[in-house]
Formats: structure tokens, C-alpha cells, sequence
């Protein structure tokens, strides 16, 4: 008969054969197979992969016994089970002794449960590192409480300000969990990195004498870190690090969460953002966790986005490679080439970089933030597969390692045996496969490595400039010299370059910045001077670069951006060359830097559906109720995207026509959100409003736009002229525990639109918002029923106003209730007119307009207004609602479209222009707004000079007297 290790690799065979006789000297225990989930065949296997299996059985029978009776091994180990056979282990502690055989018999069990369905491969990855984290957490969790309230009896109950309520409460501890046991990745013999906090300062009461909350909370820290770590007669639980906590070893064993948030705001070094990524808390005061981790959460992840990450990565990287080449580690599959600290350099990277704006990177477990990157475009999907697979690889192969003895460590096999084990353990008839597995992982990964996160002797743009940029910006040369550098390298203006950098180089800001800061900005300058030699007027674009650079001295990592992108440099140099406009977004809100990156996107701005998926995927991440931050972020993602708008048309990738429908889809996508986050707002206070029926609202509002909004027509700088009107029964109130009048909720819900959209914030005004084009002006109501807005459009309104009417359309809001306001708009454009009464009106009110905006007659040969002057875009607009108010009556579909160039092809179709007038209109009606564009990204307003566009003025003059007047 075969003996049950037959199956076995002989090396692994013999080892089974001649070390654990005694196993299987009289069969196989009936207790171990009799669950049918131990078989003779696995029992060899797994004492054959994990000498500590071996010992485990043959010390401690009974307590496998106990194992095996508590749940079959064939089952996977949850977190309700092992809270379960703690509660049990517990039930039985009595004494402080107690509690540390009490931990170490529960890890003995546990241990060999998690190795043994693991080395057999019977769990994954995913359950190994989440068995092993929730013991640890159930492990520190449950030893806590029981020596909180034994402190608590011996010493008295510390008190302080409760984080969470504000007011005095008893006192608990906070133990974060730092890295794998954090990120709940924890392996099967891995440490337990933890920090030690408490609320608020304070005194105990009821003990024999009072004591600082501090000195009780360093004592429990101290007894909880012997019930786990010390070495008995019956092992220990989890060696403990505490090195982590602030200023080391040297630092108090526990802190207040003040003084860990003015350590990480002072004192806080990159390393320990790198740390902070995975902390949780993982006992203790949940409640109060949470507040402390959301006071640290600025430390970890920046506002902005912050290329600084990858310098401190890869001198902490440079730093471990030293260790590794020093201690001969080549062969640490955590610390050497390609191993696991690689990809998690990586991750982290990203997560520092990208996490303060990108939410969802915001997360612990390295498997899962990979996923993101994919969601998120962070990196080509091959490069996040190969990372995952390498990553799943070597945390397999760790656990391989550590499994078999139950010790930590991440070193690679050097005798036949282990290597033996080791392959047989990972799935490999033998260690040469597996060790050419291993080296294509780590290949991939130190290429990827390498190509995101270089190192410093790189071959980099930099390193690379001509030495006399380096002199010019350290000021080695003499004026003539420097001056006659300048010239050679193509600089317009020398003395004025020259000038300008001196200023900026003796400037306050730039003699007090730190070493660090001083150090990048030394190796960036140069850069940027060098970059400037790209466009044909270096000098004028220096001076419009200066005041980006002034902006972001203080915040280098935007200066770490610029040197870790040569591109996103150069992206900067020609947009600030081309737009003085674009230059001063850019000073204005650096975090708009961000955007150079990517040129293909900068230059391709999104269409409406892909603006609205990423509108809400940046708002996914932020309350409802947030709303300043909701605020923050509408600002940026519209300044973000009209940048793409104006990088494009400054490099040809969008006619004119496309950047007003992009400018346009902006603002659009915007409103909808504010009208949603506003409406949101007002019904958890007061409840939804209802109809005459009594039903549920919806909403029943909607937005108007007027004007350049209506008209599909925004510029870069234009405000939005909006009506608020709601179909809702005015006499009816909301539904709520709070109710207000119908009437009530409306007009508040159209200030909060308003207050949003105009308040100036850090990151400037959303929009500037022009209400006076609602029903009687500034005098009306801010917000009116349709019913309202029809009478008012058909009784009272003046003809300026249906001028208005015809270039406005529904934005956001209630379907229903913009369909109505449609129906409205029609009905009233296509009301009949005396066309000559008409006519009359509207000459008079372009000629009152002319006579307070347009250039003065005496100066109209040196200065052309494109818009107020005769022959401008408002004499165009004129006569087009001239004509729909003429004619609409008698050809309805002239109402279909609210822009003027759709108006004008509409007025051809229906005869009511020659369709040559119409062609030449139009083409005279884009060259002008064109120009009006252009001007504004040059800085400059709508006089042109009097002699440009001559034959377009004089055919606008002629169809307007030959329409208008005569």
C-alpha cells in the first residue's frame, strides 16, 4: 500500500518520511479525517509545506483537536467565526496572565487554520490577508477593552472633551493600525506596525489619586503591547512596532489628537504621508477614530496635485536600495529589484499625488486602488495587469515563505528543501519554473518602476541644459555677458529678461523659502528659460510666465510638476505665449497646471455627455450637504475645461462655432448640478413642494437662459443671464417636518442657485449672474410661477423683451416645466404684430443703444466697436429679432431655434431674406465674434481698428437700411 506522501516531490517525500514518523506511525488520528475534509494525502501535503504544521500537530494535538471541533478546515475563515472563538477564549480570563494565554492559544489555533487552508491552497490571496487582518484586529480589540477596564478600576476613568460630542466624556484609546494590517493586507507572520492616541487632555476620576489622561493612556499602551508581544511559555500574539508613531522611538508612546495634528502640520515628513496612506483605526474609539483621521487627512492628500510625492518616493526608494546593496538583500522579494515595495511605490505615488482630487484613490488596499487606476486612466490597462499579476504573485510567494516555519520573512530559499517546498507550495513541479515566473514579475516590475518614478541620475532635461542657463539664473554672469546670451538665444527684449529675472530672484518670497523649496526652483529655472527659446517672443512670454511662476513658489510641488513633465513646461511656455488670457488662469489658479499633462485632452476638450460623466464622478466623491466643497470643485472643473476650450482654439483644434458650444455645454452641465445640489438642500430641511393635487414635486423648476447663454453663445468671460420660473401650486407648502409655503421654497431655492453659482470663494466666482432680465426687472419677483411668466409675456412685457424671449431656452430643472416655458416662448413670439409699430420700436432702441455705446462719430475712422458701432454684431441681432417678431406668425418654425446663426438659415427657408443676404450675414456674423474671441484671449475688448472688416460693415449698414429703415 502507498504511504500518503507518495505523491509527494521525493525531495519533499523524504523530508515527510524521515522528520514526522510519529504522524502517521499508527494512522492517521480518526479525529483529523473523520470531517472527510483531512485526507492521508492532504495531511502529507501540508506537514510537508509547513514544518510548523508538523510541530503544531505533534505538540498540540489537542488543541488541533479543538480546532477541527470548533469549524471543518474545509470552510473558510470569517470574521464572524474568529469573533466567535474569541468571545469563547475570553469567557475564560480572569487574570492579566490569563488574557496573555488566553491571546496566544487563539493565535496558536488561528495560525494554523489560516496556514494550513492557504499553503493547500485552498484559500486566496484576498482570504488569507483578510483572516489574518480581522485577527489582529480582534486580537488588539479584545485585549484593549479587558485591560482598558482593568486600568480603569486600578487608576480611575480618564475624562476629556469628546471629539465627536463637544462636551466632557469619558476618555478611550485610539490604536491606529500602519501598514499591511492598515491596508488589510496582513500576512500570515507579518508584524503589526500600530500608533497609540487618546481624545483630548484631561484628568482620571474615581481612582485612589487623579493622574493625566497621557500617563494612563502611555501605561495601557505599555501593558497592551505585553500582552501581545511578549515571548511565554506559550509564544507570543504579533511582535509590535511602535516606530512609526511621531518622533520615533524617542516620542511619547501615546498622544493627544491635537498634538499628532500640529506634529504632522509642523513637523511631518513625506515618508510619513507615505505611511498615513494605509493607517485605520483598528481598535479602541471608533467614533473618535474617524474624527482623527479626518483632522490628518490633509496631511496625506493635498488639495492640489502634488508631484513632490514621486521626488520623497524615490529618495526613500534610493535609501532602501542602499540598505539592500549594503545587507545583500538582492534576494527580499519585498525590498529587492522589482519586489513587492516597488509596486507599492507606485500605488502610492499616485494616491499622493492624485488622492486630494481623486477621491477614490483615498482608499487602503492596494488591489483595490489599482482598479481605480483603470477607472481613472491613470496608467495603460496592460501596465495595471502586469502590476496586479506580480503584485497577487509576490504576496503568494511571501506567504509561502513565512508559512512554512511561521516566521517573517521575505528572503528566497538557498537550500534544495525549501526551494522545494516553496515551489510545491506555489504550484510548480519543481523551484526552475518557479524561479523564472518569479524573475518575469520582477523584470515587469522594475521597468515599471523605472518608467514611473525615475531616479535622480536619470537622463532628464534638466541634467541635460546648456551650463550658461544654470549661470544666468544663479546670476554667475556680468550684465554685458548675460545680456549678450540673451540676444543669442533669441530674446526680443534682453534688458527686460534680464530685469525681470533679477526681481524675481531678489525677491522676498524666494529668500525666504526653505532648502527644499530654494533647491527646486534652482533646478527648475533653468529649465523654463531654456523652454522659453521654443515661441518667438521669449521676453513678452517671460513676463507672462512670471507672475505663474510668483503664484507657485510657495507650493513647489506645482514647481515639481513642471520638472517631473518637460511637456506639461512646454505646454505652459506656448499657451502663455499665444494668451496673456490663458497666462493669467493659470497665475490665477495654479491647480489648473494639472491640466497641461495630458495634450491630447488639453487640446481635445470633452463633448456634453463626457462633461457630465465627469462632473459626476468629481461630485460622487462630495456630500450633498458639503457645500463649500461642492462649491470649490464646480469652480475648478469649470475653470479646468474652459482652459481645454481656449488651449484648442489658440492651436486651431476648434472653430469658432465649436468653442461657443463647448463654453456653452460648461455652464449647462453646471446649472444642472447647482439646481440639484440646491434643490437637495432645501428638501432635507423643509421637505419636497407639492401641486394643486397634492402630489409630490419633482422639482417643478427650471432655469432659463437669455442672451449669449440661450443663444449658444458664451465667451470665455461672459456672465449668464437666467430666469427661475416653477409650475408648482404657489398656494400649496412642502411636505416636510419644517413646511414652508410653496411661494417660500422657490424663491429660496433660486437664491441658493444664485448664491452658489456668484459667490466668490478662494477659487474665485462660478459665474457672474444677471437676473434682470425676469419679468418687470430688477422690481420682480426672483422667482414666478409659468402661469405668471405667460400673462406677463402676453400683457405687460415690452418689446425688448420679446427681443430677449427669442434668443432664450430652457436649461435645467423639471422636463415638464421646461416644456411648458417652450410652449410659452412660441406662443408668444408668434403672436400677430403691426410689423411697421415693430420696426419702429426696435430702430429707436438701437439707435438709444448707439447713442450711449458706440464710438463717437468723430473717431469712427481710427476705431471700430464690433459690436455697438453700425455694422456691428448688435445691428445683426437686431434685425434678426426684428424679423422672427415680424414674421413668426405667419412661419412658426422661425421660433425653433434660440442662436442667431440657426435664426438666420431659418429666415432663409422661409423666404422672409434672400438666401446670398443670409450666407453673407452669417459669414460677416462668425468673422466678427471671431475676432471678438480672439481679443479676448489676447486681453483686449471689441474695438478693433477702423479699418478692418470694411466690406462686412458695409453690407451689414446696407440690409439694415434696406430692412429697417426704408
Amino acid at each position: 500500500m502507498s504511504q500518503p506522501w507518495s505523491a509527494l516531490p521525493q525531495v519533499l517525500a523524504a523530508d515527510v518520511a524521515g522528520r514526522w514518523p510519529g504522524i502517521f506511525a499508527d494512522g492517521v488520528p480518526s479525529w483529523l479525517t473523520e470531517s472527510g475534509a483531512v485526507t492521508h494525502e492532504l495531511l502529507a501535503a501540508a506537514i510537508a509545506n509547513s514544518p510548523f504544521l508538523g510541530q503544531t500537530l505533534e505538540r498540540q494535538p489537542d488543541a488541533v483537536r479543538e480546532l477541527l471541533a470548533s469549524r471543518c478546515l474545509s470552510k473558510p475563515t470569517t470574521a464572524g467565526y474568529l469573533q466567535q472563538r474569541w468571545l469563547e477564549y475570553l469567557a475564560h480570563v480572569s487574570d492579566e496572565p490569563g488574557l496573555h494565554q488566553a491571546l496566544r492559544c487563539f493565535r496558536r489555533e488561528t495560525q494554523f487554520r489560516i496556514i494550513w487552508r492557504d499553503l493547500l491552497r485552498h484559500a486566496d490571496l484576498a482570504e488569507t490577508m483578510a483572516a489574518t487582518s480581522v485577527f489582529a484586529d480582534i486580537c488588539i480589540d479584545g485585549a484593549l477593552g479587558w485591560l482598558y477596564d482593568s486600568a480603569c478600576q486600578q487608576f480611575g476613568t480618564p475624562w476629556g472633551i469628546s471629539p465627536v460630542s463637544g462636551e466632557e466624556a469619558p476618555q478611550k484609546m485610539v490604536v491606529l493600525g500602519m501598514g499591511k494590517l492598515g491596508g488589510r493586507e496582513l500576512n500570515v507572520s507579518s508584524d503589526i506596525d500600530l500608533i497609540f492616541a487618546f481624545a483630548s487632555k484631561g484628568e482620571t476620576r474615581n481612582g485612589r489619586r487623579a493622574s493625566d489622561n497621557q500617563q494612563f493612556f502611555v501605561r495601557l499602551g505599555q501593558r497592551l503591547i505585553q500582552a501581545l508581544d511578549q515571548i511565554t511559555s506559550d509564544g507570543f500574539v504579533f511582535r509590535v512596532d511602535m516606530r512609526l508613531r511621531p518622533y520615533g522611538q524617542s516620542g511619547a508612546l501615546a498622544l493627544s489628537f491635537a498634538a499628532l495634528e500640529t506634529y504632522y502640520q509642523d513637523q511631518g515628513r513625506d515618508w510619513e504621508r507615505y505611511a498615513m496612506v494605509k493607517a485605520r483605526v483598528v481598535a479602541g474609539d471608533q467614533e473618535a477614530g474617524v474624527v482623527l483621521m479626518e483632522s490628518l487627512r490633509p496631511f496625506v492628500y493635498r488639495r492640489y496635485v502634488d508631484f513632490g510625492a514621486f521626488e520623497s518616493l524615490r529618495s526613500m526608494k534610493a535609501m532602501i536600495g542602499r540598505e539592500v546593496r549594503r545587507k545583500g538583500l538582492e534576494n527580499n522579494i519585498k525590498l529587492g529589484s522589482g519586489g513587492i515595495r516597488e509596486i507599492e511605490f507606485v500605488v502610492q505615488a499616485f494616491q499622493l499625488i492624485r488622492g486630494g482630487r481623486d477621491r477614490e484613490l483615498q482608499q487602503r488596499e492596494l488591489l483595490r486602488v489599482l482598479n481605480e487606476f483603470l477607472e481613472l486612466e491613470l496608467l495603460p490597462p496592460q501596465v495595471i495587469n502586469e502590476l496586479r499579476a506580480a503584485y497577487v504573485f509576490l504576496r503568494n510567494l511571501e506567504r509561502a515563505l513565512q508559512g512554512m516555519e511561521d516566521q517573517q520573512t521575505q528572503l528566497l530559499p538557498d537550500t534544495d528543501l525549501a526551494r522545494a517546498r516553496v515551489a510545491h507550495i506555489m504550484g510548480y513541479d519543481s523551484w526552475p519554473p518557479c524561479q523564472q515566473q518569479l524573475d518575469e514579475h520582477r523584470a515587469q516590475v522594475a521597468t515599471h518602476f523605472s518608467d514611473i518614478i525615475t531616479s535622480d541620475d536619470d537622463d532628464s532635461p534638466q541634467n541635460n541644459l546648456d551650463e550658461g542657463w544654470q549661470e544666468l539664473w544663479f546670476c554667475e554672469m556680468d550684465e554685458p555677458t548675460a545680456l549678450a546670451w540673451l540676444v543669442e538665444k533669441g530674446f526680443e527684449a534682453p534688458e527686460e529678461t534680464l530685469a525681470a529675472l533679477t526681481s524675481l530672484r531678489s525677491s522676498r518670497t524666494i529668500k525666504s523659502l526653505q532648502t527644499q523649496g530654494r533647491k527646486r526652483l534652482q533646478q527648475f529655472m533653468p529649465m523654463l528659460l531654456a523652454t522659453l527659446t521654443e515661441v518667438e517672443n521669449p521676453s513678452h512670454t517671460f513676463g507672462r510666465v512670471q507672475p505663474v511662476i510668483e503664484a507657485i513658489l510657495r507650493r513647489t510641488a506645482y514647481i515639481v510638476l513642471l520638472l517631473e513633465n518637460p511637456g506639461a513646461c512646454s505646454q505652459l511656455v506656448s499657451l502663455c505665449s499665444e494668451s496673456p488670457w490663458i497666462a493669467r488662469e493659470l497665475a490665477d489658479t495654479p491647480l489648473l497646471l494639472d491640466e497641461l499633462l495630458n495634450a491630447g485632452s488639453l487640446y481635445y476638450p470633452p463633448a456634453k455627455a463626457e462633461l457630465q460623466d465627469d462632473l459626476n464622478q468629481q461630485m460622487l466623491r462630495i456630500s450633498y450637504d458639503d457645500l463649500e466643497d461642492q462649491m470649490e470643485s464646480l469652480r475648478h472643473f469649470r475653470k479646468a475645461h474652459t482652459l481645454r476650450v481656449a488651449a484648442a482654439e489658440m492651436k486651431g483644434t476648434l472653430a469658432l462655432m465649436n468653442v461657443s458650444d463647448y463654453l456653452t455645454w460648461i455652464a449647462e452641465v453646471v446649472l444642472e448640478h447647482v439646481v440639484d445640489v440646491a434643490f437637495a438642500n432645501l428638501v432635507s430641511r423643509h421637505g419636497y413642494p407639492r401641486r394643486a393635487d397634492g402630489s409630490v414635486c419633482d422639482s417643478d423648476f427650471a432655469v432659463i437662459g437669455y442672451g449669449k447663454l440661450g443663444g449658444i453663445e458664451l465667451g470665455y468671460s461672459s456672465d449668464l443671464d437666467l430666469v427661475f420660473v416653477y409650475s408648482a401650486d404657489p398656494q400649496q407648502s412642502t411636505d416636510g417636518d419644517k413646511p414652508i409655503d410653496n411661494a417660500v421654497f422657490y424663491t429660496r431655492l433660486g437664491q441658493r442657485i444664485v448664491h452658489i453659482l456668484s459667490t466668490q470663494t478662494p477659487s474665485g466666482q462660478l459665474y457672474d449672474v444677471d437676473m434682470r432680465l425676469r419679468p418687470s426687472g430688477s422690481s420682480g419677483l426672483l422667482v414666478i410661477t409659468l402661469q405668471a411668466f405667460e400673462k406677463y409675456q402676453h400683457t405687460d412685457a415690452w418689446t425688448w423683451e420679446h427681443q430677449a424671449l427669442a434668443r432664450a431656452r430652457g436649461i435645467a430643472g423639471c422636463p415638464r416645466t421646461l416644456e411648458g416655458f417652450e410652449q410659452i416662448r412660441k406662443s408668444t413670439l408668434c403672436q400677430h404684430r403691426d410689423r411697421l409699430a415693430l420696426r419702429s420700436e426696435v430702430v429707436a432702441m438701437r439707435e438709444k443703444m448707439r447713442a450711449s455705446l458706440a464710438t463717437p462719430a468723430s473717431r469712427r475712422a481710427e476705431t471700430f466697436h464690433a459690436k455697438q458701432d453700425p455694422g456691428g454684431i448688435v445691428d445683426i441681432e437686431f434685425l434678426v429679432q426684428y424679423l422672427m417678431l415680424a414674421w413668426s406668425e405667419k412661419y412658426p418654425t422661425l421660433t425653433r431655434w434660440p442662436d442667431n446663426i440657426r435664426q438666420m438659415e431659418e429666415l432663409g427657408e422661409a423666404g422672409v431674406l434672400p438666401a446670398n443676404d443670409v450666407k453673407t450675414l452669417r459669414a460677416a456674423y462668425i468673422a466678427l465674434r471671431s475676432a471678438i474671441h480672439r481679443r479676448t484671449l489676447q486681453d483686449l475688448n471689441s474695438h478693433l481698428s477702423g479699418d478692418v472688416f470694411i466690406a462686412e460693415r458695409d453690407f451689414i449698414r446696407s440690409i439694415w437700411q434696406r430692412v429697417m429703415i426704408e
